[in-house]
C-alpha cells in the first residue's frame, strides 16, 4: 500500500501559472486505486479545500506548514487523535494558534529590533500585489489558523531570525519572498509521521510504502520522513538546497514531472 505526499506549489502545481492538468489522469489513476495523495503545504485550509476537490477530495491534508493534519470525520482509514473539530474535518493540531503566532510576531520584532510585516498587517490590496493572487485567492490565504507569514527580512542573516523565534519558543520556516513563523511542535516531517502512524493504527497488517515529492528546502522534512523521497526540479534543475541530497529527481518541472515519476514508481497503467 502507497501512501503519497505532495507539496503543491512548484511541485505538484506548476510554479508558473499553478495549473496541474498535466497530473489529473495520474491522480485519477490513483483515486482509481484507492491511494491516498496527501497534500503537505504552507497554505492554509481554505486553500486547500478548494483544491482537493480536484486533487484528492476524499484523503488527509497537511496545512501551513506542518501545524495541522485534517482528515475527514467519515475516513476510516486513519486512525488519528484528533484535538477537536473544526469546519467538516476531524483536526489534529501541532502547531500554536493563529493568535499564539501573531503575538510571537511582534516579539520577535521587538528582539531583532525591526518591524517585522506579517499576512495580518496586510490588506487584501497588498496580498495581491506581492503575490499576484486574485481578490478571492488572497482572502483565502489570509485565513490563516496557526502561523504567520511575514516579509523576509533580508538585512538579518537567516540564522539570527530562527535563533530569536526558537529563544520565544516558536520556528521560522525562512522563504525567499515570506517567512513563516510556526509554533515549536509544528512541522511537515511530524505531521507526516502522525499520518504514516494513524493509517498504520487502523491497518496493522497491512504493509506501507510512503512517497514524499517536493521542490525546495522547505519541503525537506518531509522527505526525510517518507521511504521514497522524490525531488520536482525547476526550470533550471533542482533546487540548490537540495541538490546535496542522493534522492530520485523527476524528470521535468512542476506537474509534468509528478505526474511522470509517480506514474514510473508506482508502475501505473
Amino acid at each position: 500500500m502507497y501512501l503519497i505526499f505532495t507539496d503543491l506549489d512548484g511541485t505538484l502545481l506548476n510554479g508558473e501559472d499553478y495549473h496541474y492538468d498535466e497530473a489529473i489522469p495520474v491522480l485519477t489513476a490513483l483515486r482509481q486505486q484507492q491511494i491516498p495523495v496527501i497534500p503537505v503545504t504552507s497554505k492554509t485550509r481554505s486553500e486547500v479545500e478548494v483544491l482537493r476537490q480536484t486533487i484528492a477530495p476524499n484523503d488527509p491534508f497537511i496545512v501551513e506548514n506542518g501545524s495541522a493534519v485534517f482528515v475527514a470525520p467519515a475516513d476510516e482509514r486513519f486512525a488519528i487523535a484528533p484535538t477537536k473539530t473544526l469546519g467538516n474535518f476531524q483536526l489534529m493540531q501541532l502547531g500554536c494558534t493563529y493568535t499564539e503566532a501573531r503575538t510571537g510576531l511582534c516579539q520577535l520584532s521587538e528582539a531583532l529590533g525591526h518591524d517585522l510585516q506579517g499576512f495580518g498587517d496586510l490588506s487584501r490590496k497588498e496580498i495581491m500585489q506581492l503575490t499576484g493572487l486574485s481578490a478571492e485567492e488572497a482572502d483565502r490565504a489570509k485565513a490563516r489558523e496557526f502561523t504567520e507569514p511575514f516579509l523576509t527580512l533580508k538585512t538579518i542573516p537567516p540564522e539570527e531570525v530562527e535563533a530569536a523565534a526558537n529563544t520565544l519558543g516558536f520556528q521560522v520556516v525562512v522563504g525567499d519572498r515570506f517567512s513563516h513563523l510556526i509554533g515549536t511542535q509544528a512541522g511537515k516531517g511530524k505531521a507526516v509521521q502522525q499520518i504514516v502512524q494513524a493509517f498504520q493504527s487502523a491497518h496493522p497488517d497491512t504493509p506501507i510504502t510512503t512517497l514524499g515529492l517536493g521542490n525546495s528546502p522547505n519541503d525537506r522534512a518531509m522527505l526525510e520522513a517518507v521511504d521514497v523521497p522524490v525531488i520536482i526540479p525547476g526550470r533550471t534543475g533542482p533546487h540548490p538546497g537540495l541538490t546535496m541530497y542522493d534522492w530520485k529527481v523527476a524528470p521535468f518541472p512542476g506537474a509534468k514531472g509528478w505526474a511522470s515519476i509517480v506514474q514510473a514508481l508506482l508502475e501505473l497503467d
